[in-house]
């Protein structure tokens, strides 16, 4: 049977300050909707499954102090279907666990991975490319397929994957390679070449054939999802989770398996994802999602602004004025106890900033 999973414990600290450890940017209300309002990223991510696999076969994974939250978000989703991480362990973990968790209720399932900070128009491109996944999956049982972004832009942020021959699937190819992050005339070249897609972080493959693979290749992971899925599901299986998960060795999917099986023939394909994408995961990147108007100002609450252009200004407090006279290309953010000002090129600075913040106030505006 198809299941999905949606990875939903990031913590969104380059959207500070109004994403927060105790609420994250992937349950704030940000994603505009038409005629006014507004929802959350993983609302969108659930609604966006919908139109592939009914509620009851949507997973959620998350930081464990996020479940409550998640749950009254998705009113949808069934309590057995939230997989909760004691601690983050990276995404090699979080796709195991979940991968076991899901083989353990469905040991034939076949697991769509996707990530909750995405927007992406059309849905349907969404659902048509999935189904590509899951028929490389009918043709290749131990393929390892990953959904790769038509790139519109060299962008420098974005982890590669190159295209290799084509398969027997139209619309998959051979992946042959994984590229990190790259400088700019590497990514101008890559653009160029029309060989590579920006790397999705969104994957399709039968749970058995990821948790082989980490058994192969991340040995002391796979043997701590053992022991979790030994025990019975319910308080007891949540202890030892609670025990062991700590024990895993932090590191991501595409290091501990992607990585190494690309290196046998066949194993790793990629299914190309021609649609509108937007990783939220920066404040340039949410203006994507705000209202935006004709001096390129992406806004959202109470403003005012004058002689400005090509700014983000958000506020999420619809009493307080931000008022912007001659300013450009810069980010202004006001919640109730923090107002952030930093330049448009400065945004991937917002993180080291919140460290910064941590040091001198602790966890106060954290």
């Amino acid at each position: 049977m198809r299941h999905a999973v949606i990875m939903a414990g990031g913590s969104g600290t380059r959207l500070w300050p109004l994403s927060r450890a105790a609420r994250p940017k992937q349950l704030l209300d940000v994603v505009a909707e038409p005629g006014g309002g507004a929802h959350s990223l993983l609302a969108e991510a659930f609604t966006r499954l919908r139109s592939v696999l009914p509620a009851e076969q949507i997973w959620v994974c998350t930081a464990a102090r996020y479940g409550e939250q998640v749950l009254s978000c998705l009113p949808e989703l069934g309590a057995d279907r939230l997989i909760l991480e004691p601690v983050a362990r990276d995404t090699a973990n979080a796709v195991g666990l979940a991968a076991a968790l899901v083989a353990d209720v469905d040991p034939d399932a076949e697991l769509a991975v996707v990530s909750a900070d995405h927007v992406i128009r059309p849905v349907e491109a969404f659902a048509a490319a999935l189904e590509t996944a899951y028929a490389v999956l009918a043709a290749r049982p131990r393929a390892l397929v990953t959904l790769g972004i038509t790139p519109t832009s060299p962008a420098t942020g974005f982890g590669y994957v190159q295209k290799g021959g084509p398969t027997e699937v139209p619309g998959a190819a051979e992946a042959a390679s994984f590229r990190e992050k790259p400088d700019l005339a590497t990514a101008q070249g890559y653009l160029a070449s029309g060989q590579y897609l920006w790397n999705s972080g969104m994957f399709v493959w039968r749970a058995r054939t990821v948790l082989d693979a980490l058994a192969e290749h991340l040995p002391e992971s796979a043997a701590v999802l053992e022991q979790v899925v030994a025990a019975p599901a319910g308080p007891e299986r949540d202890a030892v989770l609670a025990e062991v998960f700590p024990s895993c060795p932090k590191i991501s999917v595409d290091y501990a398996v992607l990585e190494p099986a690309a290196a046998e023939p066949g194993r790793v394909v990629v299914v190309d994802l021609d649609v509108d994408w937007l990783d939220v995961g920066s404040w340039p990147a949410l203006a994507g999602t705000l209202d935006t108007d004709d001096a390129g100002n992406a806004v959202r609450g109470l403003a005012v602004l004058l002689d400005s252009s090509g700014n983000v200004v958000f506020s999420d407090d619809p009493e307080h004025l931000l008022a912007l006279v001659g300013v450009r290309d810069s980010i202004v953010v006001h919640t109730a106890d923090v107002t952030m000002v930093a330049p448009v090129s400065e945004a991937e600075r917002v993180k080291a900033l919140l460290a910064e913040v941590g040091t001198r106030h602790r966890d106060t505006f954290s």
